[in-house]
């Protein structure tokens, strides 16, 4: 990783245009019906000093291109929107609120805040960020930064390229973070196969390609135009997008989530959708329960999901050549395969909504699925649509078709890999870190964060649909507790065959 004057060159070298134009996403983000921010809450473990985490942003973000620059309108080429850099004022992005450290219900506090922020946008005249210093003790945190960015400034995997690039190693003050990249996966290599079956390998798995990516882009236009899914009690009604949303988060162990995908040959991304998949299925049976039946017991045992749920999640998937997080010095590079922004495209995944007698089911289940949409062109096809859209009819008009893809869908789901070892935000050490993202039209946003060996489940409801997303919560870490043990006793079992067979 290259050091700090490193990172600024790169900077400085981006910036040799003054005027860059806003990208077709950066404009599809600004649409009156798809204007989306990004909420980072972090916890760190002493309280915060204001001053110190001031002069530690006023060193890096000003520095960065987007951080340091407004929109404004180019007469020149009929009123396209472009980055212009202005002076960066500290005070209009760091707040630090007046409240009462000893108060009773810290936690809730915390939430309201949030919650409150949502209700307003970010002022279009200033730099699209701001930090909120909130400097009191909640369950899991002696102190809470709350970030809030327009997505048009990046997606997931810039962002949190940024935040290792302003942090630093707890157990060494003066490294920078590792750069957690992901490696592609691997297949079978020419010389592992006679090249009569490679050439017949590579035939079907174009044909596969093609045929995957044409039914996907089909089911992607009928989403458009007529596919709806099932009205749930998690489905939001129009207009959700502009409803104040409510975030909370629960720690859940990383390592749990390792051992079941190493037993099943698997990916993170895989185990945690189908956690996602068990969650979703056991609190939706609940709310069905409570419909059709006031007795609180009837709510413990039985099935009570109708048929034929069609549920379909939202995943955004990151189009960049190299998977994970990259160094931000490569993001900041010219002609960076990695370039920084929002390289990322849509991919439409059905959920299976059933009560699975083995939990792990419901993994195999969304490996399936993934597995399927890895062999297509989908969310190249969107991201490249979107662009085409946005041009052609402008971002208003492509907006107003994104919406009503989400519309007639019924979540956003995303996962992304974050530091492999304990950070300090300017000598403030990091317990945790939870992202999540509101504007777009869905009741839910369940996004998964890793953080050296723990994993941050992420939510963000329209508390008007979900009045009870600790619910929700419970049910999501009590799934993957039953899948993790199931993994265990399987495990075990086998274990046991084999001594047997060998007496």
């Amino acid at each position: 990783m290259e050091n700090t004057s490193s990172l600024l060159l790169n900077f400085e070298a981006e910036m040799e245009d003054p005027r860059p134009s806003l990208s077709p996403t950066g404009r599809l983000f600004h649409s009156p019906k798809f204007s989306c921010y990004i909420v980072v809450r972090m916890g760190c473990s002493t309280w915060i000093n204001p001053q110190v985490f001031s002069a530690g942003l006023k060193e890096h973000l000003p520095m960065h291109p987007r951080f340091s620059s407004i929109m404004v309108k180019d007469r020149n080429l009929c009123g396209k929107k472009r980055w212009i850099q202005v002076s960066v004022n500290m005070e209009d992005h760091v707040i630090v609120p007046n409240m009462d450290s000893d108060m009773e219900d810290a936690d809730k506090f915390v939430r309201d805040y949030i919650s409150h922020l949502t209700t307003s946008p970010l002022d279009l005249s200033k730099p699209l960020w701001e930090v909120h210093i909130v400097n009191v003790k909640t369950s899991d945190a002696e102190a809470v930064v709350v970030i809030r960015i327009h997505h048009s400034m990046g997606d997931g995997a810039s962002l949190m390229s940024l935040l290792l690039a302003c942090t630093r190693k707890t157990s060494d003050p003066d490294a920078l973070p590792s750069v957690p990249n992901q490696r592609k996966h691997q297949g079978s290599s020419s010389s592992d196969l006679s090249v009569f079956w490679w050439l017949l390998l590579a035939i079907w798995s174009a044909v596969t390609l093609i045929g995957n990516t044409f039914v996907d882009l089909v089911l992607f236009v009928a989403t458009i135009l007529f596919l709806k899914d099932t009205k749930t009690p998690i489905k939001g009604p129009p207009g959700v997008e502009l409803t104040a949303k409510r975030f909370l988060h629960r720690t859940v162990s990383l390592d749990h989530i390792k051992q079941v995908k190493n037993a099943m040959n698997m990916t993170i991304n895989d185990v945690v959708l189908g956690v996602t998949q068990a969650g979703l299925s056991q609190y939706l049976n609940y709310k069905y329960a409570g419909e059709n039946e006031k007795d609180e017991g009837a709510k413990k045992k039985g099935n009570n999901l109708p048929k034929s749920i069609r549920l379909r999640a939202n995943i955004l998937v990151n189009l960049r050549s190299a998977a994970g997080i990259q160094d931000l010095a490569d993001m900041m590079a010219k002609k960076s395969k990695t370039k920084w922004g929002n390289r990322i495209g849509y991919v439409l995944v059905p959920f299976i909504i059933a009560l699975q007698d083995d939990p792990l089911d419901y993994v195999r289940g969304a490996k399936s699925h993934l597995d399927r949409k890895k062999h297509s062109l989908e969310a190249f096809c969107t991201y490249l649509c979107a662009n085409v859209l946005t041009k052609l009819i402008g971002a208003k008009g492509a907006g107003a078709v994104a919406h009503r893809v989400l519309c007639n869908s019924t979540l956003a789901f995303t996962n992304l890999i974050g530091p492999l070892e304990e950070i300090s935000y300017y000598g403030h050490p990091v317990t945790y870190i939870a992202p999540n993202v509101y504007g777009h039209p869905h009741a839910l946003h369940i996004h998964f964060q890793s953080y050296v060996d723990k994993m941050t489940i992420s939510l963000a409801v329209d508390p008007n649909v979900i009045p009870d997303p600790e619910k929700l919560l419970d049910d999501l870490e009590e799934s993957l507790q039953l899948i993790h043990d199931a993994v265990v006793e399987k495990g075990l079992n086998i274990a046991k065959e084999g001594r047997r067979s060998c007496v």
